[in-house]
């Protein structure tokens, strides 16, 4: 299928419209976020020997991009089920993030890391969701799940908004961890992958 001239100009407009809202989503969402308990997460991702991050589907691709970034700092950091990934102990922490925050692989996750005595931090848009009961710091992100079909937190669709929110959340994390370690950027730059 092929556009002529004006149907590709009206196409150009709908995208920059509907780009304009995803920003104006989030920009939403962070007004909307109680910052407390990221002191908590900051914190742990310090004071850890090991960091694991967990979450399925695309939010899992926003946490493997969090996790490159603490990496990056120099953190010794693991995403779940990588075939590298070690046991995690009591000095570690665990980071998940489910929108529902009944994700059984993560839960389990969850479960493993507190039987051993590790600290976890979730992240859900489900204050009352089992991952928040079961983690030490739960942090509320006010953003649509994915059967959430009525539009009533975003017009996107699905979790979209929940997997962006996590991306840019990860990236404010590293820009404070990095404010804090003082490293410049081409110390960081040392740990970039270089066998791309």
């Amino acid at each position: 299928m092929h556009l002529d001239d004006q149907q590709y100009l009206l196409h150009s407009t709908d995208i920059h419209e509907s780009l304009k809202q995803i920003l104006a989503e989030n920009n939403a969402l962070s007004e909307a976020l109680e910052y407390e308990d990221f002191g908590a997460l900051v914190k742990g991702i310090q004071r850890a020997e090991s960091i694991f991050l967990l979450a399925a589907g695309r939010s899992g691709f926003s946490m493997r991009s969090v996790a490159m970034r603490l990496m990056h700092l120099g953190f010794k950091v693991y995403f779940v089920g990588d075939t590298t990934t070690p046991a995690i102990q009591s000095a570690d922490l665990l980071w998940v993030a489910s929108g529902s925050g009944t994700t059984g692989s993560i839960v389990r996750a969850a479960e493993k890391a507190k039987s051993v005595g590790a600290n976890v931090i979730a992240i859900t848009t489900n204050p009352t969701s089992t991952l928040a009961g079961i983690s030490d710091t739960h942090i509320l992100l006010p953003a649509a799940e994915k059967e959430d079909h009525a539009g009533s937190r975003s017009k996107q669709y699905a979790g979209s908004l929940f997997e962006q929110a996590l991306l840019l959340i990860g990236d404010a994390i590293f820009m404070e961890l990095w404010k804090l370690d003082g490293s410049p950027a081409e110390t960081l730059w040392k740990r970039h992958a270089n066998m791309e």
